[in-house]
């Protein structure tokens, strides 16, 4: 799985194929629906746009915090972490809290001094958790991405797109702790009672998360997501004025027009291959790894196999045997790696020695 999310950003920016779900007049500058699963994108809006993004970058501090702390770790709040600027959890200077409870406060209230506070805690100070967040960013492919502050207060150095917190987002919620944070409703920090500011987890079958933002230059920006019947969707508006139904809208398009089918299982024989001078002749190719889209009902799909037509022996079982590439309408969505399935031997030759071939002899 982290393997996927590692290069789903790239897949993504290559946008090889791209069938639209029906939806219709969205109000967001920009937007996106990805499939967490496979990584397709199902809708997408001038999706690569650079954009403020608010208090939805709190989603990449939440994550490397739960990355890298033990959420059962107990801290002192700083007098640097307390009246920032912004929405707040109202820390006070000296009060103890766990790091869990900063996150409560970080996710479902958007505290910005919870955030301060934690990017202390993690990172040193505000700077030194600022590298930290670009670090994992990089990691994931966030090419249009730079964190400049934990919490997304305006800043010019300070942006992302919806691509990639499309990918942010379904990365992170491959992280249990993170995933439990932001999926609470509301809950109890001391005499603090915070509720999520996600009204999606009350009106949408599923809903799950992420994380709303709101700054007067960057506009809403929602992230969410949402899980039925074993598919997680992702969606995220930046600059929307009607975020609540154009992410109602999305999902309700995704999952009616679009079903995940597994296309090669792991082990699975996908073809075979020419052995010249072998004990055989052939020589299957096996996947090694499942693979999984989301489709229409229409759409076709084949395996295009290595170009080659024939292998010389040896062939060594396991052996890396290149890729089957994944073809949706003739255009490629994925690949496969591949293995010889068997080993096989040169074939024996008869050779006649000198003096044989002399005297006219035979073997």
């Amino acid at each position: 799985m982290k393997r996927l999310f590692a290069g789903m950003a790239a897949a993504l920016l290559a946008a090889v194929l791209f069938f639209p779900c029906r939806v219709q007049a969205i109000s967001a500058q920009s937007a996106i629906l990805l499939d967490g699963q496979t990584g397709r994108v199902l809708y997408e809006k001038d999706a690569s746009q650079r954009s403020l993004i608010a208090s939805t970058t709190k989603i990449m501090t939440a994550l490397v915090v739960c990355e890298q702390c033990n959420v059962l770790d107990r801290m002192q709040i700083p007098k640097e972490a307390v009246g920032i600027e912004g929405s707040s959890m109202y820390l006070k200077e000296g009060e103890v809290l766990t790091i869990q409870e900063l996150l409560y406060g970080l996710m479902l209230h958007s505290g910005n001094d919870a955030a301060v506070a934690l990017a202390i805690y993690c990172g040193g100070t505000v700077e030194g958790f600022a590298e930290l967040m670009n670090d994992k960013a990089r990691m994931l492919g966030m090419h249009n991405t730079h964190f400049e502050n934990p919490h997304g207060l305006d800043s010019p150095e300070h942006y992302s797109t919806a691509r990639d917190l499309a990918v942010l987002a379904a990365y992170a919620m491959e992280n249990p702790v993170f995933a439990k944070t932001v999926s609470a409703k509301t809950v109890t920090v001391g005499n603090r009672s915070l509720r999520n500011h996600n009204k999606l987890l009350w009106q949408i079958e599923g809903a799950e998360g992420v994380k709303t933002g709101y700054t007067k230059a960057a506009g809403r920006i929602l992230v969410s997501s949402v899980s039925r019947q074993g598919r997680r969707l992702v969606a995220v508006t930046i600059n929307a004025p009607d975020d609540w139904q154009d992410h109602k809208a999305l999902y309700a398009q995704g999952f009616e027009d679009f079903e995940v089918f597994r296309l090669t299982c792991q082990g699975q024989s996908l073809g075979s291959v020419e052995v010249v001078g072998g004990q055989q002749e052939r020589v299957e190719l096996l996947a090694t790894e499942s693979f999984d889209y989301a489709l229409k009902p229409t759409e076709q799909v084949r395996l295009q196999l290595p170009p080659q037509g024939f292998v010389y022996a040896p062939v060594e079982e396991g052996k890396t045997a290149g890729f089957a590439y994944v073809m949706v309408e003739d255009q490629p969505v994925g690949k496969i790696p591949l293995v010889y399935g068997s080993s096989v031997e040169q074939a024996k030759t008869n050779k006649r020695s000198f003096m044989d071939k002399l005297l006219g002899k035979d073997r």
